[in-house]
């Protein structure tokens, strides 16, 4: 577990930061020209930690939360604050980017313990829409369901962003143009720092800036609006959004199109381990210690999940795979994975979460047979 008490940043409400004009300049050898370095000055003794985090949070509605999705001390930062909130009587509700709004059932049941986690996963499509690992956010959805915290599903759902990123709003039906939120185009330094992004991502001939641009407003705005519907239904309750770092930094993601809304009081925290130290970027600003999840075990297989037949197909298998080795073969079938039956992609995925490298596992399939009916074989696989 990460030391909640480590040192923060409180960027814009705790930590005396000031910008050195003059007194910071350097001349430049052989120039006339100042140059102002900009230089922050963070005073040390301000630090604080955890606790003074969770006072300074108390009287929130709403607590943006930001992470990268792939480390494990973000998600851990993010359920000490939603624990620590609750310990102290407040009423939380989580919202979370994760899940896409069709799904809101499948959470609601869930929490009330209605529904297992494997079908949680199952039925949300977490591994098809979100594919990052579960175990990085299963403390926090053990916790909603332990306290019985609502947990939101904030996204709009990916059949909608992927057609507009193809081809535009204009492509949408009548009956999805209907799910789209408000949309506010007018904030430039927003459309500034997409067109950033989208120039450094790798893209096709066909790729579209102001696609690209629709999509990044879709999910902004449609967990803006999400969030403000849900604060408007439950006055009582105080709203932690979690969500990438991109969708909170400065403000400009959800928050600001939460406020535009619903103004309520509201506060933004980041890591800021990754980054340029800038007391713009949130509130508060976290400094953890790294920490890494224990790698999980691997087949080493290619998988078919196109094809109809039992479980999934091996179409191929990777370098140095434990499946191959074993007598796992292109074209088996895989029915059963440590006793696990496997019908669907989030089977595997589910059977292998808590599985380590060098961990044997017995991996069941189904191979057509040259004579007579397929038969069922069962491997011992060594997991890489």
């Amino acid at each position: 577990m990460i030391n909640s008490t480590r040192p923060f940043f409180a960027a814009a409400l705790a930590l005396a930061v000031t910008s050195s004009l003059a007194a910071e300049a350097a001349i430049l050898p052989g120039a006339d020209e100042i140059i102002d370095t900009q230089t922050s000055v963070v005073d040390v003794s301000e630090l604080e930690n955890m606790s003074t985090l969770l006072d300074r949070l108390q009287d929130k509605r709403v607590i943006f939360v930001g992470e990268s999705h792939d480390r494990y001390e973000d998600h851990l930062n993010q359920l000490a604050i939603i624990r620590g909130l609750h310990a102290r009587g407040k009423d939380i509700a989580i919202g979370m980017e994760f899940f896409q709004q069709p799904f809101q059932a499948q959470l609601d049941a869930f929490v009330a313990g209605e529904l297992s986690e494997a079908d949680l996963l199952r039925r949300t499509e977490y591994f098809e829409r979100w594919r990052f690992d579960y175990r990085l956010y299963r403390p926090l959805l053990r916790f909603a369901r332990e306290a019985g915290l609502p947990v939101i599903a904030l996204n709009i759902e990916r059949e909608i962003t992927e057609k507009v990123g193809d081809a535009g709003i204009e492509s949408l039906s009548d009956s999805e143009a209907a799910r789209l939120p408000e949309i506010d185009r007018t904030d430039e330094a927003y459309r500034r720092h997409v067109e950033a992004v989208f120039d450094m991502h790798p893209k096709g001939d066909d790729a579209d800036v102001e696609h690209f641009l629709d999509v990044q407003l879709l999910w902004d705005e449609s967990m803006a609006e999400r969030a403000a519907r849900y604060l408007r239904e439950h006055p009582e309750k105080t709203l932690v959004v979690l969500a990438g770092a991109g969708h909170v930094e400065y403000g400009r993601g959800i928050p600001q199109r939460v406020a535009r809304r619903l103004p309520v009081p509201s506060a933004t925290v980041i890591n800021g381990t990754m980054r340029p130290f800038d007391p713009d970027a949130a509130d508060f600003i976290l400094f953890p210690r790294r920490v890494e999840l224990p790698s999980t075990g691997l087949l080493g297989v290619m998988l078919d999940t196109e094809s109809d037949g039992a479980g999934l197909g091996v179409r191929g298998f990777s370098d140095n795979s434990g499946a191959k080795s074993a007598g796992v073969k292109e074209g088996d079938r895989i029915v059963g994975v440590g006793g696990n039956a496997i019908e669907s992609y989030a089977d595997i995925r589910i059977a292998l979460m808590d599985s380590r490298p060098g961990q044997k596992l017995p991996v069941e399939v189904v191979r057509k047979s040259l004579v007579g009916g397929p038969e069922q074989l069962t491997f011992e696989v060594e997991l890489h």
